[in-house]
């Protein structure tokens, strides 16, 4: 099953007066970049939280949100973070003596930056929150690896449609190429008589040149290569988990362009140099879905 990375997923696990919520959200990245934000009491579960969330996603930008509640301690308590407060204590007094600035620094100045001061949920048990908070966690994994697999749906049959005209490009270079050699011997011919007139031309010559124009304009190996690319690049739409299939998509895509690009550079044909610049936008109209594939 192909995957996309974008998706969202939430869940709530409730035990007693315990409430723990996750919510998780992710866009494009080229590896897995876990940011998390959740109170201090559950930092003790982070690596756990981690290996959860790999469960369900493999590649990706994921931010996860999770807040906790007790209902029978609805109570906070007022922390204070004098390592923090002396980091700015400190960067203030540089500013001050970099830029020549005046005036002292004041304690509500000081007391009101950012998380000097902060609020806390004042939980007084030690109760382990580990079970709680792994089924919130499977609850939002699990929505958030559906909502990935529906959009991955998408991206797979607009990636299917796209192979299916880069075929058709494919087949109709295959079918040109010939009649460029043909009308190219017409035309050297033709040209020759023009030049000879009534004497006999050298057909040994002329089967010389046109062997040499041919071996010149030849693009079978790439065409070849491209049609075992866009087989290739169907078989892993098609595969059942989906694993590492971006990644896999994205090289075969530069591949192919590499293909497109000789193509373009061997014919003199206005009709294949047409259709080789089609086959090119929709290589690049791959490249740039398949960012969306974990």
């Amino acid at each position: 099953m192909v995957c996309s990375m974008t998706g969202f997923g939430r869940g709530e696990a409730v035990e007693g007066s315990r409430r723990i919520t996750v919510e998780m959200k992710s866009v494009n990245n080229r590896f897995l970049d876990l940011s998390m934000k959740m109170p201090r009491m559950l930092n003790p579960y982070e690596a756990k939280i981690r290996t959860e969330v790999g469960r369900f996603i493999r590649r990706g930008k994921v931010d996860l949100f999770i807040s906790y509640v007790n209902l029978e301690d609805p109570g906070e308590e007022v922390c204070y973070h004098p390592s923090l407060a002396a980091e700015y204590l400190q960067h203030l007094g540089e500013m001050k003596e970099a830029f020549g600035l005046s005036g002292e620094v004041s304690l509500s100045l000081l007391a009101g930056l950012p998380d000097v001061f902060t609020l806390e949920d004042s939980e007084s048990d030690d109760t382990d929150l580990w079970p709680l908070l792994a089924q919130a966690l499977d609850e939002a994994g699990n929505a958030i690896l559906e909502a990935r697999k529906k959009e991955g749906e998408f991206l797979r049959d607009d990636l299917l449609r796209k192979l299916d005209a880069m075929t058709e490009e494919v087949d109709f270079i295959t079918r040109r190429a010939p009649d460029i050699v043909t009308a190219y011997r017409a035309r050297l011919t033709g040209k020759i008589q023009d030049l000879l007139g009534d004497t006999s031309v050298d057909e040994a010559r002329i089967a010389q040149e046109v062997t040499m124009y041919a071996d010149k304009i030849c693009v079978d190996e790439e065409l070849v290569r491209l049609r075992s690319h866009i087989c290739t690049a169907r078989e892993l739409l098609g595969t059942a988990d989906g694993e590492g299939v971006g990644r896999r998509l994205d090289f075969l895509a530069q591949e192919m362009n590499r293909e497109a690009n000789t193509i373009l550079s061997k014919t003199d044909d206005a009709e294949i140099s047409n259709t080789g610049i089609l086959l090119k936008t929709n290589i690049e109209k791959v490249r740039e879905q398949i960012q969306n594939l974990e």
